[in-house]
């Protein structure tokens, strides 16, 4: 994980510094001072959030980024933001696309604060797909807005929870387990939020694969690399079935999820880590839940709780 921030009054040196952090471009501004920018970036693999602050009207004429640009605008306002096809104009609470990730994009920013949160088209791929292989082709957003505001709601959760408690700590961020699963998490949030090409229902086809040898081999896979990144994609490969039909065995035959189903197993491995420690070695509850995926304290105590019955801290004390 990796942060920087910029803070300058000099229009030149703005533009510098958003080509290097985005792709090529130009900007402007109709006032000859007072051009102050200021910039926080948090990186993790595959996944960006920028917190953007503008004091004055900026146009902008940028090149394709090559990747998923969300754009959620705090305060101010953001006039003419056009692309191929679409001209719009957004203000405060507006969460949305800013281009496909091969398309240029132009307009104007007036005096905004604003999120800039990037991730690699490729994340869709790990928890969605078109249809089966060898015509599969990449997901993709096929739309600039989200299609209700329950979704775009929950997106900004999620954005506000990586920014916070994923990339705001950088001892969770370093973890890949937590790095893994907050970006399937982003990726399925923008699914769930704008449209989009990936097929969700399960084919007569995927039904049929959604037996319980298929599950019996997903859940070998998960079981014996809990330890590793995974990727919903990852397990449908191991399993040899979509990820359609994955998601339907584990609905069918559990009634739940691959990822809650992993989620579970690694939470079965911190309570015995936690059981193993000794209260007075220097192992601490966070440790051993960052290091299987929990970046969130007071979630992973929930999660904990519930299934166990007592508290992590109680565990490792006893």
């Amino acid at each position: 994980m990796s942060s920087l921030v910029f803070d300058s009054d000099d229009l030149e040196e703005t533009e510098a510094f958003l080509c290097r952090a985005y792709a090529r471009m130009t900007i402007g501004s109709g006032s000859p001072e007072g051009n102050t920018a200021r910039m926080r970036r948090d990186t993790m693999p595959s996944v960006s959030v920028d917190e953007l602050d503008l004091g004055f009207d900026m146009s902008y004429a940028v090149e394709p980024l090559g990747r998923i640009c969300l754009c959620l605008v705090h305060e101010g306002t953001v006039q003419d933001h056009v692309f191929q096809g679409v001209r719009d104009s957004f203000g405060p609470g507006d969460m949305v696309l800013f281009a496909p990730p091969d398309l240029p994009y132009a307009g104007r920013i007036c005096s905004a604060r604003y999120n800039i949160t990037m991730l690699d088209p490729g994340l869709l791929d790990q928890v969605a797909a078109t249809g089966p292989k060898p015509l599969r082709e990449p997901v993709r957003l096929t739309g600039h807005r989200p299609h209700s505001p329950a979704a775009a709601r929950h997106l900004k959760q999620t954005i506000t929870y990586l920014r916070d408690h994923v990339l705001g700590n950088p001892d969770a961020a370093g973890q890949p387990l937590i790095a893994s699963a907050s970006g399937q998490l982003l990726a399925a949030s923008v699914l769930a939020a704008f449209p989009n090409t990936a097929h969700t229902d399960p084919t007569a086809q995927d039904r049929t694969d959604a037996h319980p040898a298929t599950l019996r081999r997903a859940v070998a896979y998960i079981e014996d690399h809990a330890d590793q990144p995974l990727t919903v994609a990852d397990i449908a490969a191991a399993a040899h079935v979509t990820i359609r039909a994955l998601q339907y065995a584990f609905r069918r035959h559990l009634d739940t999820t691959p990822l809650a189903y992993l989620r579970r197993v690694r939470l079965a491995q911190v309570h015995r880590e936690l059981r193993a420690a000794h209260p007075l070695g220097g192992t601490t509850v966070g440790d051993i839940a960052a290091r299987w995926g929990f970046a969130h304290p007071g979630r992973f105590a929930a999660l904990y709780r519930e299934a166990y019955g007592t508290s992590p801290s109680d565990t490792l004390r006893g």
